[in-house]
């Protein structure tokens, strides 16, 4: 039998964009991208999507289930990915609102977007139970069974491995653990769809290059989006890391969706 038949992937190689890359070599690229645009992050998620990363965000945090923790009983929560500090801020808050003790741990491969979630944090006007420190999706820092809540909100389009991060979300997670992924997704209308490929394609690379010295890095961004599964794809993926009641729910027409599911 042949043993690498022409249509078969190549392990040594993966997406990147729409270029093919040696898999060894996809995490510098991505951190080189992030470098680039760490500073002008979140200014350019308000540009890009007209203020509605804020909305998905928030819906994000609804779902978590925050109130579930009894008063004296205190809940940790990892955010992967998540180096700019947005989602564990709104979490931390929405928590202490709740009256449910909450505790944050953002985990990032790229230093120079953590660099600017420590100094959001610093320039906080409350003070925040959140930390930050430097890891890898694929190979956590975290014990088995340790975490109550584990966020990534578009970053699992940027690993190398995604069953390898999907498998890591269940290991850490407690039983009864809950997983909430929030990513761009595949718009089910085809009219609506070469829209939004028109904007994007034509609109927020040069967008990306004016805000921040560099359309390059939202090429990748506007591709990467293309070579994301779709939602229910990427829903059967969150299930076969051994998730359960996984669910979709999409946003602004499918433009971005929510993947939730427990461990049990």
């Amino acid at each position: 039998m042949e043993k690498n038949p022409q249509n078969a992937p190549d392990a040594a190689l993966t997406d990147f964009g729409f270029r093919q890359v040696p898999t060894a070599e996809k995490q510098a690229l991505v951190r080189d991208v992030f470098d680039t645009v760490a500073a002008r992050y979140d200014l350019m998620n308000d540009l890009m999507s007209g203020g509605l990363h804020r909305v998905w965000k928030r819906r994000l945090v609804e779902i978590l289930f925050l109130r579930r923790s009894p008063a004296h009983v205190g809940l940790h929560m990892v955010d992967i990915a998540g180096g700019t500090g947005d989602i564990a801020f709104r979490a931390a808050r929405a928590a202490r609102r709740l009256g449910t003790p909450l505790t944050v741990q953002v985990i990032d491969a790229n230093t120079e977007m953590l660099r600017v979630g420590a100094k959001r944090l610093r320039d906080a006007p409350d003070t925040l139970p959140v930390g930050f420190i430097t890891g890898n999706g694929e190979h956590l820092p975290l014990a088995d069974n340790s975490v109550d809540i584990y966020t990534i909100a578009f970053g699992i389009r940027n690993v190398t491995h995604r069953a390898d991060a999907l498998r890591e979300a269940w290991r850490v997670l407690k039983p009864g653990g809950r997983f909430v992924c929030l990513e761009f997704s595949h718009m089910p209308s085809a009219l609506l769809t070469r829209a939004y490929d028109a904007y994007s394609f034509r609109v927020i690379p040069p967008l990306g290059g004016l805000v921040t010295g560099d359309g390059d890095p939202y090429q990748y961004l506007v591709e990467s989006i293309r070579k994301f599964p779709r939602a229910e794809a990427f829903a059967d993926e969150v299930g076969d890391a051994g998730f359960a009641r996984v669910a979709i729910e999409r946003l602004s027409g499918g433009v971005a969706a929510l993947h939730s599911g427990w461990k049990v």
